[in-house]
């Protein structure tokens, strides 16, 4: 059971650091304009929650087929391009923008299909398999799911509360430097495994 929590943790606060600034945050905060904040929401779960399973699923069988040396330190180099990639920033782009607000057909459906296919391959995606190769699959798949969806409701609060005076480049910078320290960590365990 310590096993569970530790991974529940674990993932909750890196997907949640790691969806800080993402474009998915951009993404919520221009459906809520649009759509009720409960309905955006139930669409992010239901497709971060799809996303997530998937992830987990290849995390655990990288995990059950590479020695757990050589697993760690793809996964610390996997932190340390995570922590770069913050760095680099996300934006929305005037296509995705305009797909978001005239989204037609049922809301959660179409906040749901956006969330899916724009999570397929983002850092979030890649950094829940990196986590699942090192804990346990419904540990991390929880813990990454909430911390996602929780990093996106903050986004719409807060930016419906301050529109758009939030401190991005604070968020940007801090949620690098807490990449680069687990990429760190998980090299130098890496190392130690090898030995």
């Amino acid at each position: 059971m310590a096993g569970f929590w530790t991974a529940l943790a674990v993932s909750f606060g890196v997907i949640f650091v790691a969806e800080l600034g993402d474009k998915s945050q951009l993404m919520a905060m221009t459906f809520a304009t649009r759509y009720r904040a409960a309905t955006v929401l139930v669409g992010i779960t239901i497709a971060t929650a799809l996303v997530h399973l998937v992830s987990v699923g290849v995390g655990v069988w990288l995990g059950a087929t590479i020695p757990t040396g050589p697993v760690s330190l793809l996964a610390g180099l996997a932190f340390l391009g995570f922590a770069a990639w913050t760095l680099r920033g996300d934006s929305l782009t005037e296509d995705e923008k305009a797909k978001a607000q005239r989204s037609t057909g049922s809301a959660v459906l179409a906040v749901g299909g956006a969330f899916f296919l724009a999570e397929l391959g983002d850092k979030t995606m890649l950094a829940t398999i990196t986590l699942a190769t090192q804990h346990g699959w419904f540990g991390t798949w929880i813990g990454s799911t909430v911390g996602m969806v929780a990093a996106d409701a903050l986004a719409i609060g807060v930016g419906r509360l301050l529109g758009r005076r939030l401190p991005e480049k604070a968020i940007k910078y801090g949620a690098a430097a807490l990449f680069a320290v687990f990429g760190l960590w998980l090299l130098i365990d890496g190392i130690a495994a090898l030995r």
